[in-house]
């Protein structure tokens, strides 16, 4: 009887080896894949803070020699950085903004709303996201052209008001997990589709908004195509555009622009941190039922 103990306390012993050691390979791993991403920002940041001399010396250093942090300050002097910054955060807020209603609005109609061709529509739309958006760039360039619309920020937000096929897909996953008595319930109240929508549907589905607002600053303040196509006073220049201003013909101030370019990087940083849980529930296209 003592032999069947002992077997059956080693076994399980050995079981729990196992897990432990599967748990420290699967941990190094993920440090290693980790270390392996954060690498070239670690190396933005050591950048940032190294002279020009350091920069151009060889064998590279990982660690600074010397600390310059008034690269920082120097950066900020070089152009009218708190000109752009407010031009990119106006730039955004109106795209996230835009992005959210719109998006959700259209996503609420293919969800809740019945009507004919619906399934059609909503597929045509899905096969907008096989068009690449160089195909689109000349042709939307000319009727911009010709609204008039060049050099303002007209052609950089009014996109947003129209919807995007991918968020429309996200929150009408989202919206159709809302269930189907609690939009009959306010229907018998008298309420019509804008209210459902506006004081149901959306609190409801806060998790996929946030996922949406994010990826639409996301897209909206790392932008640098759409200013660089439409806009050329430099006092409507974002943050994107106003970095190149290190990058000459000759030569780049690779501190300057690396101490820029991770000024910029921090907003979209803190926000995904500050907003991470919604976003992980709004990836979860279940996780609406539980609102």
């Amino acid at each position: 009887m003592s032999t069947f103990a002992d077997k059956r306390s080693s076994y399980f012993q050995s079981v729990k080896v196992r897990k432990r050691i599967m748990q420290i390979v699967v941990t190094t791993i993920l440090i290693l894949g980790s270390l392996l991403i954060l690498s070239p920002v670690w190396w933005m940041l050591a950048t940032s803070l190294k002279s020009m001399r350091e920069i151009m010396q060889f064998p590279p250093t990982f660690i600074p020699e010397d600390f310059h942090f008034q690269n920082y300050v120097e950066t900020w002097k070089s152009a009218p950085f708190t000109r752009y910054t407010l031009n990119t955060l106006f730039i955004t807020a109106c795209c996230v903004i835009g992005s959210v209603f719109s998006n959700s609005f259209v996503a609420y109609g293919f969800a809740k709303v019945k009507f004919r061709f619906k399934n059609v529509l909503f597929a045509l739309v899905l096969a907008t996201m096989m068009i690449p958006g160089f195909v689109t760039m000349i042709p939307q360039y000319i009727v911009f052209s010709k609204l008039g619309w060049l050099n303002t920020y007209l052609p950089l937000i009014v996109p947003s008001l129209f919807g995007s096929a991918f968020f429309i897909f996200l929150l009408r996953q989202f919206f159709l997990t809302i269930p189907n008595e609690l939009i009959e319930a306010a229907k018998i109240d008298g309420a019509n589709h804008f209210y459902i929508w506006w004081k149901i549907a959306v609190p409801l589905a806060k998790p996929a908004i946030a996922t949406v607002a994010i990826f639409s600053f996301n897209g909206a303040w790392n932008d640098f195509l759409g200013p660089l196509l439409y806009v050329n006073d430099e006092s409507l220049y974002s943050l994107q555009i106003g970095l190149q201003v290190f990058k000459g013909e000759i030569s780049t101030q690779w501190n300057y622009l690396m101490a820029g370019s991770l000024m910029v990087l921090l907003p979209v940083i803190v926000l995904f941190f500050i907003f991470q849980r919604y976003f992980i529930e709004g990836m979860n296209i279940t996780s609406g039922s539980k609102g």
